[in-house]
C-alpha cells in the first residue's frame, strides 16, 4: 500500500468508506478534503463492466463539458489549403502539416489534441508510434478526423474530452476544477456519465457500471451511488 502525507491522511478522515454518496454531497465532500494551495482538477472515475480486450466490448468517445475543463487546451490542426484557413480562423494554436510532422517525429509534443482532415492522414499515420501511447493520435471515432476542423476546434476549445477505456477496465475524464461552482461541477458529471453510458458497447454483458468515483488532484476518493450517478442524464 502507498504511504500518504500527514494531509492527506487527515483529508482521509473526512471519508465515510462505508457510505455511496449523491453526486452534491461528493462535490461538497471534494471542498472540505482539499487541501492542496493550487486549483485541483476534479476527476471522475467509472470502473466498467468489460474486457477491452475483445474489440467489441472497447469503451471510446467523447463527451462535452458545458463549464469547460477549466484547462487551456493547445490544439494542433494538420490541414492544407482553405481548411487550414477555417482552423486557424477557430482558434487552433499550430497549422499545417510537413513541418508538424518533422518536428514531432524529432520529439516535439507541445500540444493537447491533435485534428487532422481526412485528406491529409495519410502523412499523419507515419507519427501512430509516437503519438497513439499518449492518445494525442487523430481518430475518426474521437471525431479528431474530419473535414470540419473549424467545428471540431471550437469544441475542443470549449470542453470537449475525450475517454477510453484502459487495460483494468477503468475510464478516468477531467470534468473541471475546483474553483468551478457546485452547479458547473454537476453539469459536467452529468455529460461525463452520459456520454459514457451512451459508449455502451454491442459486446457488454451484465452490469455496465460497476463503480463511480470523484476525486480531485491528490485527494482521496468519495464513492458515489452508482443507482444515482446513474440518473444523471443530459436535458
Amino acid at each position: 500500500m502507498p504511504k500518504h502525507g500527514k494531509k492527506y491522511n487527515e483529508a482521509a478522515k473526512l471519508v465515510d468508506e462505508g457510505k455511496l454518496y449523491t453526486p452534491t454531497e461528493a462535490i461538497e465532500l471534494l471542498r472540505k478534503i482539499n487541501y492542496v494551495k493550487f486549483d485541483p482538477t476534479v476527476e471522475l472515475h467509472m470502473q466498467l463492466g468489460v474486457d477491452p480486450r475483445h474489440a467489441d466490448q472497447m469503451v471510446r468517445g467523447t463527451a462535452s463539458l458545458p463549464a469547460g475543463t477549466g484547462k487551456a487546451v493547445r490544439v494542433l490542426v494538420f490541414a492544407q489549403g482553405e481548411k487550414a484557413n477555417e482552423a486557424a480562423a477557430a482558434g487552433a494554436d499550430y497549422v499545417g502539416i510537413d513541418d508538424y510532422v518533422k518536428q514531432i517525429n524529432e520529439g516535439w509534443l507541445d500540444f493537447d489534441v491533435a485534428i487532422a482532415t481526412p485528406d491529409v492522414m495519410s502523412k499523419v499515420a507515419s507519427l501512430g508510434r509516437r503519438l497513439g501511447p499518449r492518445g494525442l493520435m487523430p481518430n475518426p471515432k474521437a471525431g479528431t478526423v474530419t473535414f470540419d476542423v473549424g467545428k471540431a476546434v471550437r469544441e475542443v476549445k470549449g470542453g470537449r474530452v475525450e475517454f477510453r477505456v484502459d487495460r483494468t477496465s477503468l475510464i478516468h475524464i477531467p470534468i473541471g476544477k475546483l474553483s468551478f461552482t457546485d452547479e458547473q461541477l454537476l453539469q459536467n458529471l452529468t455529460s461525463a456519465v452520459d456520454a459514457i453510458v451512451r459508449a455502451k458497447p454491442s459486446g457488454a454483458k451484465g452490469q455496465y457500471i460497476k463503480s463511480v468515483v470523484l476525486c480531485s488532484t491528490m485527494s482521496p476518493s468519495v464513492r458515489l451511488d452508482t443507482a444515482t450517478a446513474l440518473a444523471l442524464r443530459v436535458a
